[in-house]
């Protein structure tokens, strides 16, 4: 009988350890919160607490667990799997983190970006089946991307690539000539609603208003991409200018490597077509113009298990 294995996923906020198949099939789950301001340990005692109980459930079945895939939230040198850096959560600073799984749980484990072992899993099982070169973007609490090139993941030098959050673009929210950002500071999730929130001089719209109860603080992107739906006017604009600065970025991608499909993820995706037809448009006005028709730009397809059925294929097998 074939052997299991386990996805893990460590992002931002959100916290998945998975038991599955090496073929990305989730079979017991257990979910979490990163908890706030408590830092790296505090995440990596929930693994502690969580991991135990999916290799238990393996064992009640009859199947041995024979390999572990980590998808973090952060770039990471692949050979070594060792954290390089968090920009959501402190602590994760050159923590050796396949050696920690490793020596815990007796399991050899790869250690890969998130967004690469989610983008790895729909190139695999979702929006990307059937191509070759294919792009992922995820527009969440960050920014993040993956390549793949000719049915590879691509991984750079070995330290990740596509990391489309941290290009720089276009800042609009100051008044400076030629100011700029990077792309996750200015459209992630997290910066969008702290925008919303900061404008607590002005009350928001009706339809915001009363979805938020009034209070600004309260504001959230769903609240955002609701409103905008009915027509409110601030959120409309808003999304337009987020699609615009993100279409941009896209827009050189697409044009510096042509995949043949972009599929977005992420809970401000998530928003829907209130979104992705403004994205749509401000790409197509700025992508290289021999390549305009010939790549197309979807939803994913996998949902709230993208990282760990990614970490499951990602997984060591036996030899």
């Amino acid at each position: 009988m074939d052997g299991l294995a386990l996805g893990i996923e460590i992002g931002g906020t959100k916290l998945q350890a998975a038991l599955g198949t090496p073929a990305g099939e989730v079979l017991a789950q257990e979910r979490g919160r990163a908890p706030a301001g408590e830092g790296a340990q505090a995440i990596l005692a929930w693994f502690e607490q969580s991991v135990p109980r999916l290799l238990a459930e393996a064992s009640s079945r009859g199947r041995a667990v024979t390999g572990m895939g980590v998808g973090f939230g952060g770039p990471v040198e692949t050979a070594t799997g060792t954290v390089l850096v968090s920009h959501q959560v402190s602590g994760w600073d050159g923590v050796p983190l396949r050696a920690w799984f490793e020596e815990r749980f007796g399991l050899p484990t790869v250690v890969a970006n998130d967004s690469n072992a989610a983008g790895w899993a729909e190139y695999c099982l979702g929006a990307g089946r059937g191509t070759r070169h294919f792009c992922y973007m995820n527009i969440g609490s960050g920014i993040g991307g993956a390549l793949v090139m000719d049915g590879k993941l691509h991984d750079g030098q070995g330290f990740g690539a596509a990391e489309i959050g941290h290009c720089y673009v276009p800042d609009w929210t100051v008044r400076e000539p030629g100011a700029a950002d990077e792309l996750e500071r200015l459209c992630s999730g997290w910066s969008i609603e702290r925008r919303f929130r900061a404008a607590a001089s002005t009350a928001p719209n009706p339809v915001l208003a009363r979805l938020c109860g009034g209070d600004r603080e309260r504001i959230t992107c769903a609240m955002v991409a609701e409103a905008a739906r009915a027509g409110d006017p601030e959120c409309l604009e808003a999304l337009d200018r987020v699609a615009q600065t993100a279409g941009l970025a896209l827009a050189n991608v697409i044009t510096l490597v042509h995949p043949e499909r972009v599929a977005l993820g992420g809970g401000v995706a998530l928003m829907g077509e209130v979104l992705l037809e403004p994205l749509r448009r401000h790409v197509d006005a700025r992508v290289f113009e021999q390549f305009r028709g010939r790549y197309d730009i979807v939803p994913c397809a996998l949902g709230e298990s993208v990282v760990v059925a990614g970490a499951l294929l990602l997984a060591p097998r036996p030899a």
